[in-house]
């Protein structure tokens, strides 16, 4: 594995006298239906596995104040059956053939796939298919009551009952004003849950679940002919939905505001949090190479100042959030027993202020980029991650394979952009969430 992820790497990287080494291709074909749904394949064919992946182009972002938590509360309906494959059909018929499935949604889209031998790949598109065209007429109070239930205790399991599970779900309504798409969690509020109507699902539907919002990748050991025959025949009878308009979001300005909350924790727990920018932004691979400096590694800023030699915090991270039509970007920090918050903040403003002043050092800069290559790379050996990394690049840059011009991003990023982007946006107006122990 070492030796191939060396080599893979030996052959992306830049040669010494400056020049690339050859390009990094997924090669695909594309292919749009008359009812608007869009077919990218891609033939991989060095194991006989394959992966269907279908993404909606809907998440929380899409959804209305008042009526939050309907993409994924929409994942969760349909694993309820459709009609020619009544629940439990989806698993079993899966299983049966050696497939496994899953779904997940996120603010900017929602997203369903499956992975198994190559021999079953007329099965995932007939099911996806059905659920497309034939769930809709098999919606009922039923179904929607137990998913709805489903989704509050997960609720429960993941916000209000999990240690600091809360904080998330305040940094966001701190961060984005009212109104704004990433304002509310992706799981919705709990009377938003219980308001919706069997009618309000359906109309969801509707609205999203409809052949020309929706893109499914097909990669691994197939024909690509024989795929755009087989999708032509299940889909195409299926009706193209209503045009969608899309929410765009005002440019706002994060002012310092200051939130505690109490919560069943045994140590407390610091989030800064500022407002950056959009996935695939000019300044957006530099943010991501800013944390990794700060946290990616155990020699990292944050981590060896907190954790190793001042020992006054278990941990500290530092991540860059980057979504379609916004971005932030956090640093958190759980303290040691007997060290208090203000004494970790002091630590972290003092480290991004030398990051600020002096950027990165060139061994720094190289060791970020070098890791964060290597997972990129390292994640292409499965078809399942390129799969939803060819609907992520198709969704967000309108072309599947975008890999190289993804890793050059990274590869462009001086020790100077480094440093003027934890200037302009770390140094900026922040949110600073405290948790800690109930009563303290």
């Amino acid at each position: 594995m070492l030796r191939r992820l060396l080599f893979a790497l030996a052959l992306a990287a830049p040669s010494a006298g400056g020049a690339q080494g050859p390009a990094l291709r997924v090669p695909v074909t594309v292919d749009t239906l008359p009812n608007g749904l869009t077919l990218i394949v891609h033939e991989d064919r060095t194991v006989p596995v394959v992966t269907t992946n279908v993404w909606y182009h809907v998440g929380s972002g899409d959804e209305k104040v008042g009526r939050t938590g309907f993409a994924h509360l929409f994942e969760h309906l349909m694993f309820m059956g459709s009609k020619h494959a009544p629940y439990p059909q989806f698993d079993r018929l899966l299983e049966a053939a050696g497939a496994n499935n899953n779904g997940s949604t996120n603010p900017d889209r929602t997203n369903y796939y499956e992975s198994g031998p190559a021999s079953a790949l007329p099965l995932m598109l007939w099911l996806e298919a059905d659920r497309l065209g034939w769930m809709l007429e098999t919606m009922d109070v039923p179904k929607v009551d137990l998913q709805r239930d489903v989704v509050k205790n997960e609720r429960r399991q993941s916000y209000e009952n999990q240690p600091y599970g809360l904080a998330f779900e305040n940094l966001a309504a701190a961060i984005y004003p009212p109104g704004h798409p990433y304002s509310w969690s992706t799981i919705g509020s709990m009377d938003d849950l219980s308001a919706a109507s069997l009618e309000d699902v359906k109309e969801f539907f509707r609205t999203y679940y409809a052949p020309n919002n929706a893109t499914i990748v097909v990669a691994g050991a197939v024909d690509p002919d024989s795929v755009r025959q087989a999708v032509r025949t299940m889909f195409a009878e299926i009706p193209r939905g209503p045009a969608i308009t899309r929410p765009t979001p005002a440019p706002f300005t994060l002012r310092d505001t200051v939130i505690t909350l109490e919560d069943r924790v045994q140590l407390p727990r610091v989030y800064l949090a500022w407002h950056t920018v959009a996935e695939f932004s000019a300044d957006d691979a530099a943010l991501d190479i800013a944390s990794y400096v700060l946290s990616g590694a155990r020699n990292s800023r944050l981590t060896q100042a907190l954790v190793y030699d001042r020992e006054i915090a278990t941990s500290a991270s530092a991540f860059n959030s980057s979504k379609r039509l916004d971005g932030d970007f956090m640093v958190v920090a759980t303290a040691r027993p007997g060290f208090a918050l203000d004494t970790l903040k002091s630590v972290i403003d003092a480290e991004l202020g030398r990051l600020a002043s002096g950027g990165p050092t060139a061994r720094e800069l190289e060791q970020a980029k070098n890791a964060i290559e290597a997972q990129f790379l390292n994640r292409l050996e499965f078809s399942s991650a390129k799969a939803d990394q060819l609907n992520a690049y198709f969704y967000a840059k309108g072309t599947p394979d975008w890999f190289q011009q993804d890793l050059e991003r990274y590869r462009r990023v001086t020790a100077a952009d480094v440093q003027r982007v934890v200037r302009r946006y770390l140094l900026a107006g922040r949110v600073t969430l405290s948790v800690v122990p109930q009563g303290k």
